[in-house]
């Protein structure tokens, strides 16, 4: 090895860059471009109330995303996300029609409906040993075709209450959207799950070798199935917001949050095949998508050309880290 070589295998890196996820970084910086390159359409991008927008709206998909993170770290994923978005708003929407009582419990009994079908999604994956792309798109399709009889194929008639609307677009804090406050409130108990707990732990070693977390004595059945709850409650909350953002439901609200779900957290740095990921990475490709989506409504880009690019940048990801080595 040459002296020069030597040299530069020596030189001391700085603690503050120690540690940092390149994919991590890389988004930031991604973001830092969006912002700058949309100041040029418009300069109404790096306004206050811009970002504050655009956060409300990151809200949305980062509650969402934060479910889909949970099971993409197991090597898994839930492609139920669409129908159980829209189940949650359909069902918490259904329930306000039944007075005072119903419009208390709108909220937790969309959550639950979410939860359950994520509960037959773990236990799917977690029991039966069917591959979770198998079996949510499955479920995915049995919630589609439930809501679409109860609705009778129409648009729901029923209105989101007070208490949803409060929380999507309230303000209890002034100038910082509730919805906001939701995400910033799931992530915080996110980056304790991850960080702080066995849960969080037990995610990370089943997502780098099941068997070998198996043997060292995780419950990985039981670890799983909360997994796919979690991102079946989480996605259920995310319709929720956007129900009482929209004031009701609507037939395939949540067909729009399937890709950028994944893209997002794969942009983050989350490897694609599990075990590698933080939840910081989560939010830097929230952001990033979001933002990517405003520019592109922007330059006035149809849907299909949006999900041309979520789709390009998710098979770039998977070229990226499905060459790479889980440590």
């Amino acid at each position: 090895m040459s002296e020069g070589a030597s040299t530069m295998r020596h030189i001391p890196v700085p603690a503050r860059l120690r540690g940092v996820d390149p994919a991590v970084a890389i988004a930031f910086g991604c973001i830092i471009l969006l912002l700058l390159g949309g100041s040029l359409y418009s300069s109404n991008f790096l306004s206050l109330d811009y970002l504050l927008q655009q956060l409300k709206v990151a809200s949305f998909l980062g509650v969402i995303a934060t479910g889909m993170m949970a099971v993409i770290l197991l090597g898994q994923i839930d492609l139920s996300v669409p129908w159980v978005v829209t189940t949650g708003a359909m069902m918490a929407c259904a329930a306000t029609a039944y007075g005072a009582t119903g419009a208390i419990l709108a909220i937790p009994f969309g959550i639950l409906c979410g939860a359950a079908i994520g509960l037959v999604n773990g236990v799917a994956v977690a029991y039966l040993r069917i591959p979770s792309m198998i079996i949510t798109l499955a479920t995915n399709a049995v919630a589609q075709g439930l809501m679409v009889v109860y609705t009778g194929g129409f648009s729901p008639q029923d209105s989101a209450s007070a208490a949803m609307r409060f929380l999507a677009t309230g303000y209890a804090i002034p100038g910082l959207p509730n919805g906001v406050l939701v995400w910033l409130a799931v992530g915080l108990l996110a980056v304790f799950l991850l960080t702080r707990t066995t849960f969080g732990r037990a995610l990370y070693a089943i997502g780098n070798r099941e068997r070998a977390a198996y043997m060292s004595g995780i419950n990985t059945r039981r670890i799983t199935l909360l997994a796919f709850v979690i991102s079946g409650g989480l996605s259920a909350l995310g319709g929720v917001l956007l129900a009482g953002y929209a004031s009701k439901a609507s037939q395939s609200m949540g067909d729009a949050y399937l890709l950028p779900s994944i893209a997002a957290v794969v942009l983050g740095g989350t490897h694609v095949l599990g075990g590698k990921g933080s939840y910081l990475g989560t939010v830097a490709g929230v952001i990033l998508i979001t933002l990517l989506q405003s520019i592109l409504s922007v330059m006035q880009i149809e849907e299909a050309g949006r999900q041309l690019i979520y789709g390009a940048v998710i098979i770039g990801m998977l070229l990226l880290y499905g060459r790479q080595k889980v440590m």
